[in-house]
């Protein structure tokens, strides 16, 4: 499919007059809108929005390649710009995006796009075709560069292919990006044109969202002088053992291509041993590109947390649903069981909570080391859930629980790491012993005893923790809701959002049901506050943020606190503070009522599940009015004309 096919004129602007990042977002899913590509605005615009909170996908050099591979695509298409004075994108180079094309895919829409958007992706590295673009007087004369443009590339592809055939690949290289559509295709043209201009042979393989393309043989892996990986998501290195291998972020393929092929061609990258399997050789995490200790860690328990997640939350509902479900009089003593469809809920609901703590270590042990830490943290997070000590291993004797698990996981991708290294000098011939017999006998063992040795220490600290909460009354209860509450609004859904979250559902395996209402209910308030003040304000916004603020009555009261993140980067200072107020006020008020929560997640869905539950939505309506009210003030009416 060539790019024509996925551009027409209605959806090309060549003289666009926008001021800011949001006025090129909005404007360009104007244009997709126009072009009939799309069911759902808003709902795309969410997606490409979305994209953005992963990283600038202004890509430099002038260029800007929004997009977004969501259900609100009707059909592939793209959307071209031209902004003639250029636009503050935040793109990585920090220099203005003069050239604009926005990607829509479909979920499930097959195939067939994805190699035109490669395309799209490979054209835009050629310096004199975007003068061309931005020179275009006419959507005619823009849509006549592009097509022969992409005749241009056909040849030089089968000239690759012919020269290849006869001298081989000196370089073998992987591309990814997390989305699989744009950068994974700029970074493979990108290192295929350096490596022509070099003279160094390289094939790119990509693993772009229709799968990988171009992949390498085992043939060409063996011939190769150095693999070269550039991702920004997992790629799996077990085929390149034994070769010098580099690996770096899919951005570096853009801008560094020269760089990483002469460090490839130089015969100083480390040998690459899957598992650590020869001696000299140099594991996954030594060959990564080195990144910031802090950022490591919380990577490694998102991992951990997202696994566990499903658990708790499919668990945690289906247990407060079996208390909905009994008959209390019956036997107040084994409330949740007294009906056999209660005691069916709720024990299905008990045995996936229980899976909670495992999943979490199993899977930042996994994070750490690969698939040898997996069984290495399962076992430390059910010796830890277990309450273990070396007296008493069958455990029971104290409560090392959601911290003792976390510590279990870490604890195990270190060690499965330190016996990756310990065993590296073993001979080829045992390379097989080390994945079945000493990772997870010696792995299991060492990260059972490592964790059975920790546990009274987390015991003591998680009982001192547990008392305390408990031991809060009047003001403190109220302040500590107030704190965890608003935290759920700093970031709505960043890093100090989930650490909020986490904190409430490791509570939930202690039995403080009242954290986890606190900071739902405080997850819920920025979406309420946004849908309030769009509806009763509506001077203080443009007719496209009215629109797009009902939405977040649903998402609000879905607790889906990500529906603010628009309004917050385009008005931070006045949408934040406001959000956290209102989250405060409720974290506080629900607290203060003494509302309880075991489920998770679920919104206002689970209310008959809550605890005082008419205390709760009260508690929930005042924050949001309290919020509304708040932001209402800080942000001024805005002129007739940009109402619009």
């Amino acid at each position: 499919m060539r790019i024509h096919d996925l551009l027409n004129k209605q959806a090309i602007d060549l003289n666009a007059s926008v001021s800011s990042k949001m006025e090129v977002i909005d404007h360009m899913t104007g244009l997709m809108e126009r072009a009939g590509n799309l069911y759902d605005r808003a709902g795309y615009k969410k997606g490409v929005l979305a994209r953005e909170e992963e990283g600038t996908t202004g890509i430099g050099e002038g260029i800007a390649i929004p997009h977004a591979r969501c259900a609100a695509v009707k059909r592939a298409g793209l959307a071209a710009m031209v902004v003639k004075e250029g636009v503050d994108y935040e793109a990585l180079d920090d220099e203005p995006v003069e050239l604009v094309f926005m990607i829509a895919a479909p979920e499930g829409g097959g195939n067939v796009h994805m190699d035109a958007l490669s395309r799209l992706s490979t054209m835009l590295m050629d310096t004199e075709f975007k003068e061309l673009l931005l020179s275009a007087k006419s959507s005619e004369e823009f849509l006549r560069i592009i097509d022969e443009k992409d005749d241009e590339l056909d040849g030089k592809k089968k000239q690759r292919a012919i020269e290849a055939s006869k001298d081989g690949y000196r370089v073998l290289a992987v591309t990814a990006c997390p989305t699989g559509i744009a950068h994974t295709f700029m970074a493979a043209e990108s290192l295929e044109q350096k490596g022509k201009e070099l003279g160094i042979p390289i094939k790119v393989e990509t693993q772009g969202a229709d799968g990988a393309k171009n992949v390498l043989t085992a043939e060409e892996i063996k011939a190769a002088e150095c693999i070269l990986i550039a991702a920004d998501k997992k790629v799996d290195l077990a085929r390149f053992d034994g070769k010098p291998l580099i690996s770096t972020k899919v951005a570096d393929g853009i801008h560094k291509a020269q760089e990483l092929l002469q460090r490839a061609v130089s015969g100083e990258a480390p040998i690459y041993r899957h598992a650590g399997a020869a001696a000299g050789g140099a594991d996954a995490q030594e060959c990564e590109e080195q990144e910031n200790a802090g950022r490591r860690i919380y990577k490694n328990l998102m991992n951990g947390v997202s696994h566990m997640l499903p658990f708790v939350i499919g668990g945690g509902i289906l247990i407060a649903l079996a208390f909905l479900l009994d008959d209390y009089s019956i036997d107040p003593a084994n409330f949740g069981k007294n009906t056999p469809v209660a005691a069916y809920f709720k024990t299905i609901g008990e045995l996936s909570f229980g899976m909670m703590l495992p999943v979490l270590s199993g899977y930042i042990a996994m994070s750490i080391a690969d698939r040898p830490g997996l069984a290495v943290g399962f076992v430390g997070g059910l010796v830890a859930k277990a309450g273990a000590t070396f007296s008493n291993p069958a455990g029971g004797e104290v409560n090392a629980g959601f911290l003792g698990a976390l510590f279990a996981g870490f604890a195990a991708g270190y060690l499965v790491l330190a016996l990756k290294k310990a065993t590296s000098k073993f001979p080829q011939s045992l390379a097989s012993v080390r994945p079945m017999i000493i990772y997870p006998v010696f792995g299991i063992l060492s990260g059972a005893a490592v964790t059975t040795l920790i546990n009274p220490l987390m015991g003591i600290i998680n009982d001192g923790l547990t008392g305390a909460l408990n031991s809060m009354h009047g003001t403190s209860r109220v302040l500590l809701g107030i704190v965890i509450a608003g935290m759920q609004s700093v970031d709505m859904g960043g890093p100090v959002n989930k650490t909020s979250y986490v904190f409430a559902t490791s509570q939930l395996a202690e039995g403080n049901f009242e954290i986890m209402a606190a900071v739902m209910a405080g997850g819920m308030i920025p979406p309420l506050v946004i849908a309030l003040c769009t509806t009763f304000f509506k001077n203080r916004f443009t007719k496209k943020e009215r629109e797009s603020g009902l939405v977040n009555y649903l998402l609000g009261l879905s607790y889906i606190t990500e529906g603010v993140i628009p309004f917050a980067a385009s008005d931070p200072l006045r949408v934040i503070p406001s959000c956290i107020a209102g989250s405060a006020v409720t974290g506080g008020l629900s607290m203060f009522f003494g509302c309880t929560l075991r489920a998770p997640h679920g919104g206002i869905f689970v209310l008959p599940t809550i605890g005082n539950p008419l205390a709760y939505a009260a508690a929930i309506l005042i924050g949001a009015v309290f919020g509304c009210l708040i932001l209402a003030v800080l942000k001024k009416p805005i002129r007739e004309g940009e109402a619009e």
